[in-house]
């Protein structure tokens, strides 16, 4: 976990100096990533980690109801993480994969989808360690 942490780390620095400056002078759209984008890139690693520690704990956890809770927890995280990887597409790079698949109205309704499935896995997930917890 030490090194995973030193390892982000080193990496976040590395692209935060990897950037160009901005000239906020310009009255253009500017070709480099501001703050909030970076920050929102760095978001994507400490997903993965979550992604990836919340998989192995329900492989730990070997089924069972905690095993069963945590598994739903994990699988929320994915749509979460693929939520987010979108949602820093369509911030930095301006291109929407709901919309130019499924169009603008339908592309909202899949993104609200999401959003349930995300909230829907989560809550059983933890309903279901919850419920196992009081035995």
């Amino acid at each position: 976990m030490k090194t995973s942490f030193i390892f982000l780390t080193t990496i976040s620095f590395w692209i935060v100096q990897e950037l160009p400056n901005q000239d906020h002078s310009a009255h253009t759209k500017s070709e480099t990533l501001n703050a909030e984008q970076i920050f929102g890139l760095l978001e994507m690693p400490f997903l993965a980690i979550a992604l990836i520690f919340s998989f192995l704990t329900a492989t730990r956890l070997k089924g069972g109801k905690f095993g069963s809770g945590m598994t739903l927890l994990a699988w929320g995280f994915v749509v979460m993480a693929l939520g987010h990887l979108h949602m820093q597409i369509a911030h930095i790079f301006n291109y929407n994969l709901f919309h130019q698949l499924f169009g603008s109205s339908f592309g909202n309704y899949i993104w609200f989808f999401a959003l349930i499935l995300t909230w829907g896995l989560s809550a059983l997930g933890f309903y279901k360690i919850y419920k196992a917890s009081k035995i």
